[in-house]
């Protein structure tokens, strides 16, 4: 399975214009990319901190195709992205459940799963925030970035094509065509 790309330069979040593009569209799978969100969405409601050079990316499809329980998908999801960052980073990077990828202790990466429905179909949304060169200062909470573990700029687009590719080949295992 393919997913096409929607790159934006800057969108209020990819989870928002995703679920945009599944309401007002016949799009059943696909991948929004933004270099900046003004109102990036987290966990419980919370607002993700969105750094120009970070990575915010939502990959969307339709739910009722993946032969797998959501709770399957959201684990499934942070391996997908964990493995991606572990070819940058080759020491442990943790999972905090539900959906935070970790490294000594340090988020490094929000994942924020959405489901809709349409015209009787389910849709999720998986919303990818990567702290590729920067990451926010939050009281209380501890946040790293890529650049900082590994002492090297590593190329954005390069990262979200691999996160593309490793999304494509793991749905097209659990994808069922009509």
């Amino acid at each position: 399975m393919k997913l096409k790309q929607f790159n934006f330069k800057k969108v209020q979040s990819t989870n928002q214009t995703a679920l945009k593009f599944i309401k007002n569209s016949k799009k059943r799978f696909g991948l929004i990319n933004s270099e900046r969100q003004s109102k990036g969405k987290g966990q419980y409601g919370r607002k993700w901190i969105s750094y120009k050079g970070n990575i915010f990316i939502s990959i969307f499809y339709e739910l009722d195709k993946v032969d797998l329980s959501i709770n399957s998908l959201t684990k499934k999801n942070c391996f997908l992205v964990k493995k991606v960052i572990s070819k940058y980073y080759k020491k442990n990077i943790t999972f905090k459940p539900p959906n935070d990828l970790l490294i000594n202790k340090k988020k490094i990466c929000g994942i924020l799963q959405e489901v809709i429905e349409k015209s009787q179909s389910k849709y999720l949304v998986v919303g990818i925030g990567l702290n590729l060169i920067k990451s926010p200062e939050i009281p209380s909470y501890l946040t790293t970035n890529l650049l900082a573990e590994t002492n090297r700029k590593i190329n954005q687009k390069k990262i979200v094509k691999e996160i593309k590719i490793t999304f494509e080949k793991f749905l097209s295992k659990y994808y069922k065509a009509d």
